[in-house]
């Protein structure tokens, strides 16, 4: 009979595709990795893998895609299982980026360990796209998103909408200038021949919206800064580096930012929101946290 743990390795392996890398992802030493993958391959009867260079047979790909199959399934089966035991000790694992997890999720993960002081909370901090990812293969038990696009096998709430606006000085004068190119370029603005604006990289769910509507600013031309979050685009639009493009909810925490807050009702909003498995066993535990990022979002409005 086939050893789960066997199968774990070989996946592993496979991604990896070095038995050094797969040890150390494991944390197991390299001759039992190579242990576990002869005990595979003398209970198939086949030979699963190349060595040299490195390569899956074709009996190790049709195995791959059953042992992934069978180890995503085993995981979502556990977490149901723990859910359905209402279970009070073990780990929480959340998906959320940045943004979301700074602003919404410190408050009640506060309240949670007070209330369940047996469960650990783990954070992948990530975008939502990858954030999407995990909770597919059960990795993550819980995943706040922006603008969730897919349905099965996930099941999308809405917690409130996002709206945009822009931080920065001057965008209503290059607007202006984009419309009327003879109008004269105010002094403070000679020193740029365009404006510069301050968005989040490509790998965003968040950034793939603000790319579609780009074009309601009404800007001929422009510069591109990319940053890796929204508090780095808050930071750079404070100093005068350009205008950042932001959801709106994320300045409500920064009363005090000297530069212009343009709201930008034009831009089409988008949904915040958590992620499920669809037909997921939510614990007591997941329910509760819910309902405190729940009212802290009704605060936050």
């Amino acid at each position: 009979m086939i050893d789960i743990h066997w199968l774990n390795t070989f996946v592993a392996l496979a991604k990896y595709q070095h038995f050094g890398k797969t040890a150390a992802a494991l944390h197991m030493t390299q001759p039992n990795v190579s242990l576990h993958l002869k005990q595979l391959e003398q209970t198939t009867r086949v030979k699963l893998i190349e060595r040299n260079p490195f390569r899956l047979t074709q009996a190790g790909e049709r195995l791959l895609q059953s042992a992934e199959n069978t180890l995503m399934e085993l995981q979502i089966c556990q977490a149901d299982l723990n859910a359905i035991n209402e279970l009070n000790r073990g780990t929480l694992t959340i998906a959320a980026s940045d943004i979301i997890s700074r602003l919404l999720l410190i408050s009640p993960f506060q309240s949670f360990k007070k209330e369940y002081p047996g469960i650990d909370l783990s954070l992948f901090n990530t975008t939502s796209s990858q954030a999407t990812e995990l909770v597919k293969s059960a990795k993550a038990d819980l995943g706040f998103v922006i603008a969730q696009k897919e349905s099965q096998p996930l099941h999308f709430t809405e917690l409130r909408q996002v709206k945009w606006c822009a931080l920065g000085n001057g965008l209503s004068r290059w607007q202006s200038l984009s419309a009327d190119p003879s109008q004269k370029l105010p002094t403070e603005l000679l020193a740029a021949e365009e404006p510069t604006l301050i968005l989040l990289g490509h790998d965003t769910r968040t950034r793939e919206l603000i790319d579609m509507a780009l074009p309601l600013l009404k800007l001929k031309k422009y510069h591109v800064m990319e940053v890796g979050s929204v508090d780095a685009q808050i930071d750079w639009a404070e100093a005068g580096f350009g205008v950042a493009i932001v959801p709106s909810f994320s300045l409500h925490s920064k009363p005090h930012l000297k530069t212009q807050i343009t709201p930008l009702p034009d831009f089409p909003t988008t949904s915040l929101g958590y992620i499920v498995r669809q037909n997921q066993v939510l614990s007591r535990a997941i329910k509760q946290l819910l309902r405190w990022v729940d009212e802290e979002i009704q605060r936050s409005q």
